[in-house]
């Protein structure tokens, strides 16, 4: 059966306030997991709360009891791979085996631009991100000093302690769906390949494309898991699920690969992303924060 977690875009309005009581909802509900993104703010628009990634997830790993959880995704060009390591390690310490790292390439220029750091074009961008997946994963899966040499990153005799390996496998995730760029590094370093939106038949297309990929780098297909986040229109009535499409066309929304409808919509839904091969789904929570009777009722109906 499809593994169903929440996703919560952090830079959206989200506090303590609104992490801890969600939280606790997405456990009690029956959720495989709660993910978040970790941006500074959105693309345009006002500044919204925006709490910070790792933080909030140190606090969930010692507060919550079963679900996975993790970033989805923490960009390399704000986030030192080196630290970010770090990080993950002492989080992954606390919840061992709960953690799923994921790790992108970063996107955005507003935050960027705001922030004061360099997005490099496209070319550069994904050889920094190259570089950084291969500085994390020597540091999370391998026991020992870890040295390295790259335009962009360098270790001499670097090493976690204690090292994650010794605590169980700590995963990571790449996500995106771009079959240049994006395939290919997942099939040389994830542990699971995270599309985003995508319908069910372009969905098993790019899957076989990486089943190929991963035979090329020497890799078996079941090595890596495959999941999809996505956006969910969720409404306990056909009335709430028509507001919160504030005159978007639901079925137009289905064919691009969302989730929408009340409670007996959404099983089929996802019955289709399971028989397309998805593991385990995302659902991009980005209605009313304060509805946690929603997100429980959403859970039920997804996970019953």
């Amino acid at each position: 059966m499809i593994d169903v977690a929440l996703m919560l875009e952090g830079q959206n309005g989200v506090n303590w306030a609104h992490w801890q009581q969600i939280a606790r909802v997405v456990e009690d509900a029956g959720f495989a997991g709660l993910y978040r993104s970790d941006h500074f703010t959105n693309p345009e628009g006002p500044h919204l709360n925006a709490l910070e990634t790792w933080t909030s997830l140190t606090w969930l790993a010692a507060n919550t009891s079963r679900i996975a959880f993790g970033p989805m995704v923490s960009p390399v060009s704000f986030r030192d791979p080196r630290v970010m390591a770090w990080m993950a390690g002492a989080v992954h310490a606390l919840a061992p085996g709960r953690l799923r790292l994921g790790v992108g390439a970063g996107w955005m220029e507003r935050e960027h631009t705001e922030w004061g750091f360099d997005l490099l074009d496209l070319d550069d961008r994904f050889q920094r991100f190259q570089e950084a997946l291969e500085v994390v994963t020597r540091l999370v899966r391998q026991e020992g000093p870890v040295s390295f040499d790259g335009r962009f990153y360098s270790l001499r005799d670097a090493e976690l302690m204690p090292n994650p390996v010794t605590l169980g496998k700590l995963p990571i995730v790449i996500g995106g769906s771009g079959p240049k760029r994006t395939l290919p590094l997942a099939a040389r370093y994830a542990d699971e390949w995270n599309a985003v939106m995508l319908p069910p038949d372009e969905y098993r297309k790019r899957s076989e494309l990486l089943d190929d990929l991963l035979r090329k780098e020497g890799r078996r297909p079941e090595e890596v898991r495959r999941t999809m986040m996505t956006r969910v229109i969720f409404g306990r009535d056909q009335a709430q699920v028509a507001a919160r499409l504030a005159g978007e066309d639901a079925d137009e929304l289905r064919a691009r690969g969302r989730i929408v409808g009340t409670a007996a919509e959404i099983p089929a839904q996802l019955r289709a992303l399971e028989e397309a091969g998805v593991q385990g789904v995302m659902l991009q929570w980005i209605d009313d924060l304060d509805d946690l009777e929603g997100i429980a009722a959403l859970g039920r109906a997804a996970t019953g």
